[in-house]
C-alpha cells in the first residue's frame, strides 16, 4: 500500500475575497483538492475494493470527501463566488463531479483549451446512487413526502392489529420493534400484525428490529417499604373538587380497578365481604392520623371507595369498618407495592456507583447532620470498572446530572456531582450512563443480542446495532449474520458515542462490504457524549458523511417528544422535526399520541419537501475526516 500524503492546499486561516483573484490561482488550488482527493483513494484503496460493487464509487466519493474537508477551503469558496461560479457547496454526494464541473468553467475563463470531463454525469450518478441505496434499505419512498417515517411500535402493537394497521394507513415506512423492551413473544406478535396489515392496506413497511447493545444503566435502589399514597384534587382556594377513588378488592383474587378507580387497598375477603353501601372505612396513615373514606358502590366483589383527605397508607396498616357510629369489624391493609424513592442529588455531593452485586441507598447523617455514609446506586455493566479513570467525566439520565470521578477502587466509583439542579436533580433506576472520555472494554454485540438476533433474523428487514464505536463493531455484526445465513438484511449504525463519532469514516468504510446500510443519528445519548453545545455540529458533520458515503440517514430521539406523550408540540419541536428533511428517515418514538404524531409529522415533512433538499455549508476543515497514515486496513482488522 503506498504511504498516505496530505495535500495541502492554500491558506490555512481564512482571508477576505479580494478582486485581484484569477482564474490561473484557483485552477491551481482546484487541481491541488483533486490530487489530495486521488492520493486518499489510492491510500484506502483496499478499503474501495472489499465494498461491495454498487458501493465502491460510494467508497471513493467518501475518501474524496475526507481529503475536501482536511482543508480550510473558505476563502476559496469567497473567491469562486466573486466570479459567479460554485461554492462547492453541496458537493458531498459527487466531490470530483464538483471539482472538475468549476475547473472547466474555470480553464475556459483562463483561455486554456477546454477538456470536458464528464462532470455532469458523475453529479447525477452520486445523487442517484444515495435515493438507490436509500430505496435497498428502507423501500419505496411514500408518494406524499420524501423522507421516510420510521416508529417505535408501543407494546399494544402485539395484542392490536388495527393499531398497527392505522399506524400504516398513516404513513408509517418502518416499524422499529426495541429489543431493550418485551420479549420474543410480542416482538413476533408485532411481526404477524405488520404482515397482516400489509397485506390489507396494500401498503409497503419495512421491519426493523433494534438490538439492545450492552445496558449500562443505573440498577436497583432499595425500597423504602410497602405503600401507596391518595389524595384529593383542590381548587386554587383550597376546596376539594374530586375526591381521591380508592378501589378495596379481596387480597387473595384481586380484581383490576374500575370507574376511575386511582389507587388499589387490598383486604381479606372476609372482610370485604361485611362492607355495605353508605359504609366509612377509617384508614391508619403512616402519620399517625385517620383518613375516613366512604364506600360508594360495589363492582363484583370489590367496592368504589371516595375519600377528601390526603393519605400515606403502608401494608399492614389498621383499617376500622363504620356503619353509622356501629363499629362493625377491624383488619389490616395487605399486599401493597414497593416504594422506591429516588436519590436527591446536588452540585458538590458526593456519588457512589458500585457494581452490580450491590443496592442503592440514599445518604445517610447522623442526629447532627453529618454525613455518615454518601448516596451510591449500582451500575449495571462492570467493565466500567476496568475503563473509568479519575478526572473523567460521567453523566447520567440523559444528562441531567453530571459529575467528576474522584477515585476508582476496583469495584465502585467514587464521583463529586458538579451538574444538578440547585434544588436537587432525581437520580432513579434503569437511568442511562455515559462516560464520554472512557475507553470501555466491551463488544458492541453482546450475547443477549446474538440471541434475539437468532429469533429475528428471518422475520425483519433491517438489523440495528447499538453502541458502534469501531468497524470491528461492525464486522462481529457481518459475521453473526454470517453464520444466520442473513447477510441480505440491511444494518443501521447507531451513531450513539463519542468513540463511534470520531470512527464514522472507517465505520462506514467497513459497512459498504455488506450494504444496504444506514446511519442513525441518536441525538440524546450523542449530545450527552459530546457536549449539548456540540450536538448542533456534529450532527451536521454525521449528515455530511453521510451524504458523501451516499448512506440514507435516520434522525432519531425525542422528534416531537410532547405530542407523542401528551398530545400538543411545541414550538421548538415543530422546528426540530421540519429539520428532519434533511435526513432519508425521521423516527418517532412511542406514547399515547404516536398516531397524531405521525399524522402531523407526515404533513410537516410532506410541504418542507417543497422548499428544501439537503443544505449549503460553508467547507471550513472537519477533524473527524483525518485519517491515520499507517496501514488501516491490517491495523483494523
Amino acid at each position: 500500500m503506498l504511504a498516505c500524503k496530505r495535500i495541502k492546499v492554500i491558506r490555512k486561516s481564512r482571508l477576505k475575497p479580494h478582486h485581484s483573484i484569477t482564474a490561473e490561482q484557483l485552477i491551481h488550488a482546484l487541481s491541488a483538492l483533486k490530487e489530495g482527493a486521488s492520493a486518499l483513494e489510492t491510500c484506502y484503496q483496499e478499503y474501495i475494493d472489499q465494498a461491495q460493487e454498487n458501493y465502491r464509487q460510494s467508497a471513493r466519493n467518501l475518501l474524496h470527501y475526507l481529503s475536501l474537508r482536511q482543508n480550510d477551503i473558505r476563502a476559496i469558496q469567497d473567491d469562486l463566488s466573486l466570479l459567479g461560479l460554485s461554492r462547492l457547496g453541496q458537493a458531498e454526494s459527487h466531490v470530483m463531479g464538483s471539482l472538475n464541473a468549476v475547473l472547466t468553467t474555470l480553464h475556459a475563463l483562463a483561455g486554456h483549451p477546454v477538456l470536458r470531463p464528464q462532470a455532469k454525469q458523475q453529479m447525477r450518478a452520486g445523487k442517484a446512487l444515495l435515493i438507490d441505496h436509500t430505496q435497498e434499505l428502507l423501500g419505496d419512498p411514500s408518494p406524499e413526502r420524501i423522507p421516510h417515517i420510521m416508529v417505535t411500535l408501543p407494546f399494544e402493537a402485539a395484542a392490536d392489529p388495527q393499531l398497527v394497521e392505522t399506524l400504516i394507513n398513516e404513513g408509517m415506512d418502518v416499524a422499529r420493534i426495541n429489543c431493550a423492551h418485551d420479549d420474543a413473544g410480542v416482538w413476533l406478535a408485532m411481526i404477524r400484525n405488520i404482515r397482516q396489515a400489509q397485506s390489507k392496506t396494500g401498503r409497503p413497511c419495512r421491519i426493523y428490529a433494534d438490538l439492545a447493545g450492552p445496558k449500562l444503566r443505573t440498577g436497583a435502589i432499595e425500597p423504602v417499604g410497602h405503600m401507596v399514597e391518595f389524595k384529593a384534587r383542590r381548587d386554587a382556594l383550597g376546596h376539594v373538587v374530586d375526591a381521591a377513588r380508592i378501589w378495596l378488592t379481596p387480597s387473595d383474587q384481586p380484581e383490576p380497578p374500575l370507574a376511575g378507580a386511582e389507587v388499589t387497598l387490598p383486604l381479606e375477603r372476609a372482610f370485604i365481604g361485611m362492607i355495605h353501601g353508605d359504609d366509612v372505612l377509617d384508614v391508619e396513615d403512616l402519620r399517625g392520623v385517620w383518613r375516613h373514606l366512604r364506600i360508594v358502590e360495589r363492582y363484583g366483589q370489590s367496592w368504589l371507595a371516595q375519600c377528601h383527605q390526603h393519605a400515606y397508607v403502608q401494608e399492614s396498616a389498621s383499617c376500622t369498618l363504620y356503619r353509622g357510629e356501629k363499629r362493625v369489624a377491624q383488619s389490616q391493609i395487605e399486599h401493597l407495592p414497593e416504594v422506591v424513592l429516588p436519590l436527591v442529588l446536588k452540585a458538590g455531593d458526593t456519588l457512589m456507583l458500585t457494581d452490580s452485586n450491590t443496592t442503592g441507598h440514599a445518604a445517610e447523617y447522623d442526629e447532627a447532620g453529618n454525613l455518615v455514609s454518601p448516596a451510591c446506586i449500582p451500575c449495571t455493566l462492570d467493565a466500567v470498572f476496568q475503563a473509568a479513570k479519575p478526572g473523567q467525566p460521567i453523566w447520567f439520565d440523559d444528562g441531567k446530572i453530571g459529575g467528576r470521578i474522584v477515585a476508582n477502587t476496583g469495584s465502585a466509583l467514587q464521583i463529586e456531582i458538579t451538574h444538578a439542579s440547585p434544588k436537587g436533580s432525581k437520580l432513579r433506576s434503569e437511568k442511562g450512563i455515559n462516560l464520554p472520555e472512557t475507553d470501555l472494554p466491551i463488544p458492541a454485540l453482546t450475547d443477549k443480542d446474538r440471541t434475539d438476533l437468532s429469533v429475528l433474523a428471518h422475520q425483519v428487514d433491517i438489523i440495528g446495532l447499538s453502541f458502534v464505536r469501531s468497524p470491528q463493531d461492525l464486522l462481529d455484526l457481518h459475521a453473526a449474520l454470517d453464520e444466520l445465513n442473513a447477510s441480505h438484511l440491511g444494518t443501521v449504525l447507531k451513531i450513539e458515542t463519542r468513540q463511534g463519532f470520531e470512527q464514522l469514516p472507517l465505520i462506514m468504510l467497513t459497512a459498504m462490504r455488506l450494504p444496504p446500510v444506514g446511519i442513525m443519528v441518536a441525538r440524546g445519548d450523542l449530545a450527552v457524549e459530546v457536549g449539548f453545545e456540540r450536538l448542533a455540529e456534529v450532527q451536521e458533520e454525521i449528515l455530511w458523511l453521510a451524504e458523501a458515503a451516499h448512506i440514507p440517514v435516520i434522525w432519531a430521539t425525542q422528534v416531537l417528544d410532547t405530542l407523542v406523550k401528551r398530545g400538543l408540540p411545541s414550538r421548538a419541536e415543530v422546528s426540530d422535526a421540519a429539520k428532519g428533511i434533511r435526513a432519508e428517515c425521521v423516527m418517532l418514538n412511542k406514547g399515547p399520541y404516536v398516531v397524531e404524531a405521525l399524522r402531523f409529522l407526515s404533513g410537516v415533512l410532506g410541504r418542507m419537501s417543497e422548499h428544501q433538499s439537503k443544505h449549503r455549508p460553508l467547507l471550513r476543515r472537519l477533524s473527524v475526516c483525518d485519517l491515520p497514515t499507517d496501514n488501516p486496513q491490517r491495523r483494523e482488522m
